[in-house]
């Protein structure tokens, strides 16, 4: 049934102008698109024509409720309403539970509020309610990413909630929805799966509760009781922002927290709005005696909010648990000589390492090395734990003779690990080169150091000019200053010309960054910012200035602004619980250990490129994935952030400890806590 508050009738899509920019509400109701002249080429929602996988089942604003009653789903509306300034339509997603969904602009601002109630004779629990928000998250290559899609920032906080989809090219117009009334307490993934893949992180679904699926995600869901007649109220706003700061301060906190953590035993900053209250804490005022994450409720009117910080043990505390349980646990002494010196995947559960089961990402190569590096950087400060330096030494001695006879093949290139044969994969090669860099910074063996220089000029002999590898700068930048050092500055020289070659090439290319294994992504970014900022540090060529400008923008945006430890500056990734993890989910992770290049890259960019800004930036990373470790040792490769991905439940670290001991070991060797 079509309503008849308004003459223009019809089943096309309409437009409707707010502030710069336009809502089009297709047949439905439904928003299809939003637009702006500013950026016309930009999708901020999901295109069933460009996205092929997205369809009707997820359009913006459809969605599922749970109840005491059953369980049901709303799509196409069975009354719709059109007015001059928007429409409203009329769902039933069950018997007993009907929802109207009206929209409207007005001046600058486009606003639906969804109202649920309950139409039948007998109270109504309900226990999940979802809302899909299908903003388009996709990496289509990199030119195209920077062209036409977003970042979804979502802090689902109660009423304190919002979700952001800023351009990735890091210019405006940003467009933010803000709840203004009811509550969100969790967002989930869907459409995350095989079909999907790593390029697309799925569609993003809000909550007022998950409680069905989830109960104790995000602190915990409530569930909604209405009584017959009583109704439910959700109303978000959206609006065009020039930058992030118009749009955080649209979004009226009730708390302000400059800082996400704090050592254990001290205060957190919360710096509370008026007429907001603590609602719940640790104790007296915002504390605890524990390391890990702290949930934090504020009252301001009636109304919950809720947030995250994390409280810390010292670094060393964390590092050397981590290097006791590293010497106890991850080497896999049943093999023979030299790959019992390899270091593997521990599931947490059982603490039983983890075979490598055909899988490239639990082989005893590539990121595994991360644990190796630890080492090193506990040793070159003389930390040693309960097993002391001596173990380390042993250790770091086995695993360079394991690496050097079963990951080197004869060309130079680095094999992903001793069982596992594949086309080359650049990315191990500078991680290994650094290792060995190191090595003889520990115990000045020649041979270490030929074999990093040796393994970075075969990589550009294999390629890695046209590649954007994960520490490639900073090893070839250590190589040449240590080479410099003992004198061989002819090698050096000719590392030193590879490197500026290397930036200058991609300097030249703008936008047209090459597809790595994930078509674009922030470790791809961060290694450009630290290739182009290293180089500048060599050469000062202002072609590497100029390119820095924009590939720090890209970088930025990356990490949103949400007030909560795992999300503030934390770099989306959405794909390595699936490929790292033991339960294969694919969903958001936050923090994932690769978010630190981001702080790497912040603290090697010129003066000219600082500002105040900066440090707290690359600080606050390194402190949130610190999350991720325990006083005891445990740790996990991913914590999967959604309540849930694709109807499984998450919100929890997976099981498996396998590469994420790169956050503390690159933490220490950009000279955190020397």
């Amino acid at each position: 049934m079509t309503g008849t508050d308004s003459p223009d009738e019809g089943t096309h899509a309409r437009r409707f102008g707010f502030g710069d920019g336009q809502v089009i509400l297709g047949a439905d109701t439904s928003p299809v698109a939003f637009q702006h002249a500013q950026d016309p080429d930009r999708l901020y929602l999901l295109d069933d024509v460009t996205d092929t996988w997205h369809g009707p089942d997820h359009a913006w604003g459809t969605g599922f409720a749970i109840t005491s009653r059953g369980s049901g789903r709303w799509q196409t509306p069975h009354e719709t309403y059109w007015r001059a300034d928007g429409a409203t339509a009329r769902h039933r997603p069950l018997h007993g539970l009907e929802l109207e969904v009206r929209r409207q602009v007005a001046g600058d601002r486009y606003t639906e509020t969804y109202t649920w109630t309950n139409t039948g004779d007998e109270p109504l629990r309900i226990t999940g309610l979802g809302v899909n928000v299908p903003v388009r998250d996709v990496y289509d290559g990199a030119s195209g990413a920077l062209a036409r899609s977003c970042h979804a920032h979502v802090f689902t906080g109660g009423a304190w909630s919002w979700v952001l989809a800023e351009p990735m090219a890091g210019a405006p117009p940003l467009l933010g929805a803000i709840v203004r009334a009811g509550e969100l307490w969790a967002y989930s993934i869907e459409s995350r799966n095989s079909r999907t893949w790593s390029d697309i992180r799925g569609h993003l679904v809000v909550h007022p509760t998950d409680h069905a699926r989830n109960p104790e995600a995000f602190g915990g869901q409530p569930v909604l009781e209405l009584a017959p007649g009583q109704e439910y109220v959700l109303t978000w706003e959206l609006g065009w922002y020039e930058d992030r700061e118009a749009f955080l301060a649209a979004t009226n906190a009730p708390a302000e927290l400059p800082s996400l953590t704090a050592p254990v035993g001290a205060a957190l900053d919360v710096r509370l709005a008026e007429g907001a209250v603590l609602a719940s804490g640790p104790g007296d005022g915002v504390t605890s005696s524990r390391h890990g994450v702290q949930h934090i409720d504020v009252e301001r009117d009636g109304r919950r909010s809720r947030t995250a910080a994390a409280f810390l043990a010292p670094v060393r505390e964390l590092v050397e648990a981590r290097v006791a349980r590293i010497l106890r646990e991850h080497r896999p002494h049943e093999r023979p000589e030299p790959e019992r010196y390899a270091f593997v995947p521990v599931d947490t559960r059982t603490g039983l390492a983890q075979t490598e089961n055909g899988w490239q990402d639990w082989t005893d190569g590539a990121e595994r090395i991360g644990m190796a590096v630890l080492l090193q950087q506990a040793r070159l400060r003389g930390w040693g734990g309960s097993d002391g330096v001596d173990a380390i030494d042993a250790a770091l001695h086995g695993f360079a003779r394991f690496a050097r006879e079963r990951l080197v093949d004869p060309d130079g290139a680095v094999r992903r690990g001793s069982r596992f044969t594949e086309p080359v994969r650049l990315y191990n090669t500078p991680w290994l080169a650094h290792f060995f860099h190191d090595q003889f910074v520990l115990y000045d063996d020649p041979a270490d150091l030929d074999l990093a220089a040796r393994l970075l000029e075969a990589s550009y002999s294999l390629g890695a000019g046209d590649h954007l590898l994960i520490g490639q700068p900073e090893a070839v930048a250590a190589v040449i200053a240590t080479l410099d050092e003992q004198g061989d500055t002819a090698r050096a020289k000719r590392l030193r010309e590879l490197l500026v070659e290397h930036a200058l090439g991609f300097a030249d290319r703008g936008t047209a960054l090459p597809g790595h294994e994930v078509s674009y992504e922030q470790s791809m970014v961060a290694p450009l910012v630290s290739l182009l900022a290293t180089a500048y540090d060599v050469a000062s060529d202002d072609r590497l200035a100029t390119a820095l400008g924009p590939a720090v923008r890209w970088l930025h945006v990356f990490g949103g602004p949400q007030p909560h430890v795992r999300l503030r500056d934390i770099a989306i990734r959405h794909w390595d619980g699936y490929w790292f993890g033991i339960e294969r989910l694919w969903g958001d992770t936050f923090p994932h250990y690769w978010s630190v290049l981001t702080a790497i890259a912040l603290r090697q960019l010129p003066e000219s490129l600082r500002d105040e800004d900066t440090e707290r930036v690359a600080a606050a990373i390194f402190a949130a994935n610190l999350v991720d470790f325990t006083p005891d040792g445990l740790a996990t490769c991913a914590f999967v952030m959604p309540s849930c991905v694709d109807g499984r439940p998450a919100h929890r670290p997976d099981p498996l400890m396998n590469d994420q001991d790169w956050a503390l070991a690159l933490l220490l060797r950009s000279g955190g806590n020397r």
